[in-house]
């Protein structure tokens, strides 16, 4: 389940230090080839919307097998296209196919005992996060040995695989819901109504993702630029740095295991915080940016499965629309970050980015202090 996770949803970020040949190749700006990682990332965030609630209601290995099956489809027309425009809209198909780490963590978690669950969350995780870091290192390296759209011809035949072994090695799994698709999508507004952990969790992972769609897509045009001018295979080697982070991923699902999880997410908002202020003063220099990212990542990584592991424990029945909730508004917070991102380095190159992502930690610090309750470990 790990190595699926990752696989599959790499999909989502091989595009990225790819944002300097596709736009060399179809003669527009680095930026404006840029929206292709926040509509990749606005079709996850869809895509987990109206599509991972279904694992509530129908058998979770079929869905899991056709939603694969869709991504390569989507893969290919990505590495067909003729115009950016197609280019963008397969972007879109393929964040939307890409959520089946999102179907396959709440089927690993039914299957797991309450008192080991945030261990085997962690590290699925784990798999995820370094298929989320790693890929940034092979399609950089990809791309600048045999051009992008190899780089998408690689990932469909990857999930052409994947297709077969989840199908060989997936147990089935039975849902428990019995209303119709319309009663499903509603119960995901009385959960968040109703929920209020649900609400805070959310909140909190909207701001920390944002901050860090925001850092990699621009870290792509940083790197590019004076005074480094890498290539995408240099770029895409800081993705290695990135799953340093993936280590910590177990361990935050144990901590979270003995009913610490509220703790280990204040630290992650805290290190997300110290990490831009580290970017700030690194505009030229590659040891600042590496740190930055270690301190990132393992940010980052303390408040995603802190959270989950929260968000898992409320309702054993929704966990699906649980987790469609929490991680559809996860992704809307990347792709938001990513054009935020975009935007800021218009206004104002990589000082601005790392001020404007520092407000969003103060934020995400905001709401934790708020909702902060004595005695709870919740």
């Amino acid at each position: 389940m790990a190595a699926c996770t990752g696989l599959i949803v790499a999909n989502l970020y091989y595009c990225q230090p790819l944002i300097v040949l596709i736009a060399s190749e179809f003669k527009i700006p680095d930026a404006n080839a840029g929206t292709i990682t926040y509509l990749t990332q606005a079709g996850y965030a869809i895509g987990l919307f109206f599509m991972v609630p279904l694992g509530d209601k129908i058998e979770r290995k079929k869905q899991i097998l056709i939603t694969t099956f869709a991504s390569v489809i989507a893969l290919i027309i990505a590495a067909t296209a003729q115009s950016f425009f197609v280019l963008q809209a397969a972007s879109l198909l393929i964040g939307i196919t890409s959520i089946v780490p999102q179907l396959i963590l709440p089927l690993a978690a039914s299957l797991t005992v309450p008192e080991q669950r945030g261990k085997v969350v962690g590290t699925i995780m784990s798999g995820l996060l370094l298929g989320i870091l790693l890929s940034r290192t092979l399609s950089g390296f990809i791309g600048e040995l045999f051009g992008w759209r190899s780089m998408f011809w690689i990932a469909a035949g990857i999930c052409l695989l994947i297709f077969f072994a989840i199908q060989n090695r997936f147990p089935v799994n039975k849902p428990q819901f019995k209303g119709s698709y319309g009663q499903l999508i509603q119960s995901l507004f009385t959960l968040i109504k109703t929920q209020p952990v649900l609400r805070e969790a959310t909140l909190i992972n909207i701001f920390c993702f944002g901050q860090f769609g925001a850092f990699w897509t621009t870290m792509v045009l940083l790197l590019s630029d004076k005074p480094f001018y890498f290539n995408s295979a240099t770029i895409g080697l800081f993705g290695i740095v990135g799953a340093s982070g993936a280590l910590a991923a177990p361990l935050v699902g144990r901590f979270g295991d003995k009913g610490n999880s509220r703790i280990a997410i204040g630290y992650g908002c805290l290190l997300l915080l110290i990490s831009f202020i580290v970017y700030y003063f690194s505009a030229e220099s590659v040891i600042g940016i590496i740190i930055g990212i270690v301190l990132m990542d393992f940010g980052i990584q303390s408040v995603h499965i802190s959270n989950q592991t929260r968000v898992y424990s409320l309702l054993p029945e929704a966990r699906n629309r649980l987790n469609t909730v929490f991680m559809s508004f996860s992704f809307l917070g990347t792709a938001a970050g990513s054009a935020y991102g975009l935007l800021l380095w218009k206004l104002g190159g990589w000082h601005a980015v790392t001020i404007g992502c520092a407000v969003l930690a103060l934020f995400s610090l905001l709401v934790y202090g708020l909702t902060y309750k004595p005695n709870s470990k919740k």
